[in-house]
């Protein structure tokens, strides 16, 4: 497939607090606005860039987004995990937007027990998604923000023979889910998701989390937020199986956007 790319530019202020009607009006129909609203500029960053998602969450079916933020160098995090503030504002504003259109943001086990998230819509209008937390093994304590502060309807997946006789963990229920070759199986996920209403899923970390979903093909697109920064050393951010030859590399439909000082890159791989 010939990669096609655009670049476009953010407004030169960027609003952090949700009081932007162009956005509230995306959120709720993607097209012309309420309340006075004009239709969205086509060439603007918002309807550019979150317009088709908004699209595709109209369509009813099962859609998943990943998203990682790395350094020039390919790291996510250093060594010992710590990830904040890699990427800038303007990217955490748009974290916070995809968990906006999302029905359910998920993160690995060790994104939860590293960085304490809470996963929420802070900085944009939007409800809060269902969080959802991916631990095979059943190692976290129920300790974390995600399973204390009941902000948000949230799920503990873990693996069906990792199950034990505790149906809840903290706040959060637990499900239990199949394994695959490499922890749990992505389509299972998105299937037993979907059977509970949540379609269109954000999976914003981590590094494994993303590429066992990547490597499945589980994903339809994956945004890449490069930061300036180059750290030498540290967490990766994609690991795939090894290939011996260039034509088996993946080759997406790709955009790419300005978040500041950050480069977004979105690649589709599935319409």
């Amino acid at each position: 497939m010939t990669a096609a790319t655009e670049l476009l530019s953010p407004p030169a202020t960027v609003a952090l607090h949700g009081e932007d009607p162009a956005w509230q009006a995306l959120l709720r129909q993607g097209g012309p606005g309420e309340g006075g609203v004009p239709f969205l500029d086509g060439e603007s960053l918002l309807h550019a860039l979150y317009g088709p998602l908004c699209a595709m969450r109209r369509r009813g079916s099962t859609y998943v987004v990943g998203h990682l933020a790395q350094s020039l160098d390919g790291r996510i995090a250093t060594t010992c995990g710590v990830s904040r503030w890699l990427s800038g504002d303007e990217d955490l504003l748009h974290t916070h937007r995809m968990r906006a259109i999302a029905d359910a943001v998920l993160v690995g086990a060790s994104t939860v027990q590293h960085d304490d998230p809470q996963l929420t819509v802070r900085l944009c209008a939007g409800e809060h998604p269902t969080r959802v937390i991916l631990d095979p093994e059943r190692r976290l304590d129920g300790s974390q923000k995600v399973f204390t502060d009941g902000k948000a309807p949230t799920l503990l997946l873990v693996a069906a023979d990792r199950m034990g006789r505790k149906p809840r963990c903290g706040q959060a229920e637990v499900i239990p889910i199949s394994r695959g070759e490499h922890g749990l199986d992505p389509f299972e996920i998105r299937r037993v998701l979907a059977l509970r209403g949540l379609h269109w899923l954000f999976v914003e970390g981590g590094g494994i989390t993303v590429s066992r979903f990547l490597a499945a093909g589980a994903l339809d697109r994956l945004q890449i937020t490069v930061a300036p920064v180059i750290i030498g050393s540290g967490r990766p951010s994609l690991v795939l199986p090894e290939i011996h030859d260039l034509a088996h590399s993946l080759r997406p439909r790709t955009r790419r956007f300005l978040l500041g000082d950050d480069t977004m890159i979105e690649c589709a791989f599935h319409e």
